[in-house]
């Protein structure tokens, strides 16, 4: 773990060096605080805890989203995200949990201090999300939603990019999207997957507008032609501003349609090299 640190930290002064955005200028574009999906450490955090959430905290993290690891309690975790002042604003739950009980997923996110519940899984055949599961989906969301806004907790669903096959007139995330209520179902913004599923995440931002509340920040390689499989290959995902995803252009969008939470989540191989890269062009980018 402190040669992972150790990595990390020296990627972080390293990038300090090195520009990753054109030549802008004016005042700073990313203005939220900075956030990161727990899922990024996945490999760490089995291992030292602490240290990944040390090192999490000494890359400027502030948000974290996610929730307690494997044999670490939920009030155990809280206690080392507070010493450290990073807030966990959402936690994830499975579709399982929140269709069979909504009640102990309330109770998590109240203990991590969380606004909002994520899912970012639609049960369905592999590459054949139909209108049959989008359709249980929105009745299963409808009626959880409304449990967790009944305890004061926003639920919102993650796109993972099969949503986005045709149906009628739009997509079966449209469909997803326009049969949920809003006072019950709102909506987290995986821009990779959104891309990777023909989406494009700007029109769909202000389309929705203010059924966006959260977001993962993430870019796609470029020359990567998406499917509706939900799922890509780790090299496939690289750091923010040098994949194929107008980076500058969401962001307004997403300001505009009052996003505040932004999580940067890498699922490649290379995070201790790529996050910090990712994090140096975010602070870079201008309006």
């Amino acid at each position: 773990m402190y040669k992972f640190a150790h990595s990390l930290l020296l990627a972080v002064a390293l990038c300090g060096t090195v520009s990753f955005v054109s030549a802008q200028s004016g005042k700073p574009l990313y203005t939220f605080p900075l956030g990161v999906q727990a899922y990024t450490y996945r490999a760490y955090f089995p291992k030292d805890v602490e240290g990944t959430l040390n090192t999490i905290q000494k890359l400027g993290f502030t948000e974290l989203e996610g929730g307690a690891p494997k044999g670490v309690t939920t009030e155990e975790f809280r206690k080392m995200l507070d010493a450290r002042g990073i807030k966990c604003p959402a936690t994830g739950a499975s579709y399982e949990q929140i269709v069979k009980d909504p009640e102990s997923v309330v109770k998590n996110a109240k203990t991590l201090g969380a606004s909002y519940v994520m899912v970012a899984w639609i049960p369905h055949e592999k590459s054949n999300f139909t209108i049959e599961n989008a359709k249980k989906a929105v009745e299963d969301f409808n009626r959880a939603g409304k449990v967790l806004k009944d305890n004061g907790i926003t639920f919102c669903y993650h796109n993972h990019g099969y949503e986005f096959g045709p149906y009628q007139n739009g997509t079966l995330f449209d469909y997803i999207v326009q049969n949920t209520k809003p006072e019950y179902v709102s909506f987290e913004m995986d821009i990779l997957w959104a891309t990777h599923g023909g989406a494009d995440p700007v029109k769909l931002l202000n389309k929705y507008g203010s059924r966006w509340k959260l977001m993962h920040l993430k870019d796609l390689k470029k020359g990567i032609k998406g499917d509706l499989s939900g799922g890509t290959p780790p090299e496939n995902d690289v750091v923010l501003g040098q994949g194929q995803i107008d980076m500058p252009a969401v962001l307004k969008a997403a300001k505009k349609a009052g996003v505040k939470h932004y999580f940067i989540e890498d699922e490649s191989n290379h995070e201790d090299v790529q996050v910090p890269e990712s994090i140096t062009y975010l602070k870079n980018l201008k309006q």
